[in-house]
């Protein structure tokens, strides 16, 4: 952008927020949403109302499900497989192509099995893992009302994490998501972060939502830093394997708690 003497003009702060929402929607979901300005690092700070959004639709899923008499297993898989439905299987499919590459020797050798576009064993059982825990999570909640709360405050601290290893971790390849999608900036970063736990705080309350976002940031934590051992930074399978271990932590959590 560049006013009238063709100096270049320096987007505001709010329109640019404001723009990060239907990026960052196309971004992270399949929902019907389309936006001009495709820079994934500059709607970081979008991410966990996404987030927010995503979880709440599989604690809905899992609401009708209840309403209409099933019981709280088949519950809660009816919730996993709706926030699957909304974000495409984006970040399963990232966790399993992450497992299947730490069978690599090398970090080149793990990022060609990485783009490999059959699932492994690694991959197959990372994906059994991740929605076995996260169905036994919410199949240990009181009811729809708490599954709401969990899904869409663990739906938002796990996709916070994302711009993080983003901002911190280095990409891993010259091709793919992490070459293309930029770095954002650190006070996007923080008010991503930011965003997330007051959004957990304002529906789980201060202690379980502080709960669940230590435990959701200790998993992206140990993700990321597998990622940068056996990788020398990230893909963005790598950012899909941290939102699931984020939320599985999370939703392991506030299952604990109760």
């Amino acid at each position: 952008m560049s006013d009238h003497t063709g100096a270049p003009q320096r987007e505001s702060g709010t329109h640019r927020w404001l723009s990060a929402l239907p990026v960052a929607t196309m971004f992270l979901t399949r929902l019907p949403v389309r936006a001009t300005d495709t820079r994934v690092a500059r709607a970081a700070v979008a991410f966990p109302v996404v987030g927010l959004l995503v979880g709440a639709l599989g604690g809905a899923a899992y609401s009708l499900a209840w309403l209409a008499g099933l019981p709280a297993p088949a519950c809660a898989f009816i919730g996993v497989c709706a926030t699957v439905v909304v974000t495409g299987a984006l970040h399963e499919d990232g966790l399993a192509d992450m497992a299947d590459g730490m069978a690599g020797r090398t970090p080149d050798d793990a990022i060609r099995i990485m783009r490999d576009s059959r699932t492994g064993g690694y991959g197959v059982l990372a994906l059994i893992f991740s929605v076995g825990l996260r169905v036994s999570a919410l199949a240990a909640l009181a009811g729809p009302f708490a599954a709401v709360g969990a899904m869409a405050s663990a739906g938002a601290l796990s996709r916070a994490a994302m711009p993080a290893v983003m901002r911190l971790l280095p990409p891993a390849s010259m091709t793919g998501l992490a070459a293309t999608a930029g770095r954002p900036e650190g006070l996007d970063v923080f008010l991503c972060v930011g965003i997330a736990v007051l959004l957990a705080v304002a529906v789980l309350g201060p202690g379980p939502a502080l709960a669940m976002a230590g435990a959701a940031f200790i998993a992206a934590w140990a993700a990321a830093a597998l990622a940068r051992r056996r990788l020398g930074g990230y893909t963005g399978d790598v950012l899909g394997a941290v939102q699931q271990a984020a939320e599985i932590a999370g939703l392991l959590a506030i299952a604990a708690m109760t």
